[in-house]
Order: structure tokens, then C-alpha cells, then sequence
């Protein structure tokens, strides 16, 4: 391209999208399912109001220490399934900002699903440039006393899943947590 052209051509992109953002708004719904949904145009985001499934664990990340993980929901959108956790660290005196590894003693979380229909395990999708598609638990950082949110995607579940077992580092299983469709 031309010098001549790029003022033009970047004139143009500007004008594109100032237009394309003015037809966008913002409005929340009850989706009926305890959760709202914020949509931008077509796009949307769930947000979950109440945990289906919540725990109180210990961590060996200080003396004293324990997080509280809550299960937001696992929802299907196609062939795959998002988990949502929240997770709130108390770790008393600690200088380190706590995040998933440290509160699982420096340990991968390794989040899977436990099909008890079907005896099948899934583990976290990866994409094609072979990243897992999940939040990071070594950089995650999760502020102490503070509420976090993390997502997990997998391969969904058949649809005569109505509910699923999870696996989450090394504290005892979250069991029977709905599969939202």
C-alpha cells in the first residue's frame, strides 16, 4: 500500500468501528438457570449468582491456611463444557500472593471430570497450538480474603449426563455437580 493510502485506509477502520460499536449495548437477563447473562450484541457472558457445589479446604501453602472453592457451574455449549470456580485463599501471615498451585502444595491442579454413567474421565481440551484451555493455576494469582474466578473447558458429556463428578487437585472430590445444557 501507498503512503498516500494509509491515512484513508486508517480513516476508514476507524469509521468501521465506531459503527459496529454503536450498535452494541449491554443488558442483563435471568437465564433461568441461577445465573444472568451479559450480551454485547450476539456475544454473551455468564455470570452465576450461587454456587451448586462449595468446600472449605486445608493447604499446605502456610500453617494455618485453607481456600474456599465454590463450583459456579459446569455448562455444555456444543461439544464442550465449562467449569467455573470461584475460589477464595485465607492464608494467614504469608507474603506470597496465594494462587491455585501453591494452595495444591506446588502441584498441578490436573482438573478432570468424573463420568459415573459412562466410566469415563475428561480432562481439560487443549487448542491447536496445543495450549490447555483452562486458567493458568501457577500465574493465577488469587488475592488472600479475596473472591477469584477460574474456568476449565472439557469435552461435554453426553446428554444422558445430568450430573458429573469433579477432580480437583488433591483435595477430595466435588460430587454430582449438575451439567447445565
Amino acid at each position: 500500500m501507498r503512503l498516500s493510502h494509509r491515512p484513508a485506509a486508517t480513516a476508514a477502520a476507524a469509521l468501521l468501528l465506531a459503527g459496529g460499536l454503536a450498535g452494541c449495548s449491554l443488558s442483563d437477563g435471568d437465564s433461568g438457570h441461577g445465573a444472568t447473562q451479559g450480551s454485547v450484541g450476539k456475544a454473551s457472558v455468564d455470570r452465576f449468582d450461587k454456587p451448586v457445589a462449595k468446600a472449605t479446604f486445608t493447604t499446605p501453602m502456610a500453617p494455618g491456611a485453607k481456600v474456599d472453592i465454590a463450583v459456579m457451574g459446569l455448562r455444555v455449549k456444543g461439544k464442550l463444557a465449562t467449569l467455573s470456580l470461584q475460589w477464595t485463599p485465607h492464608v494467614p501471615g504469608n507474603t506470597n500472593t496465594p494462587t491455585p498451585y501453591r494452595l495444591n502444595g506446588e502441584r498441578g491442579l490436573d482438573a478432570s471430570l468424573i463420568d459415573p454413567v459412562n466410566l469415563k474421565r475428561y480432562v481439560v481440551v487443549t487448542d491447536s497450538g496445543s495450549r490447555r484451555l483452562e486458567s493458568d493455576d501457577v500465574l493465577t494469582n488469587l488475592p488472600n480474603e479475596q473472591t477469584t474466578l477460574t474456568s476449565h473447558t472439557f469435552a461435554a458429556p453426553p446428554a444422558n449426563v445430568k450430573s458429573i463428578d469433579l477432580q480437583l487437585g488433591s483435595w477430595p472430590t466435588f460430587r454430582d455437580v449438575p451439567v447445565e445444557r
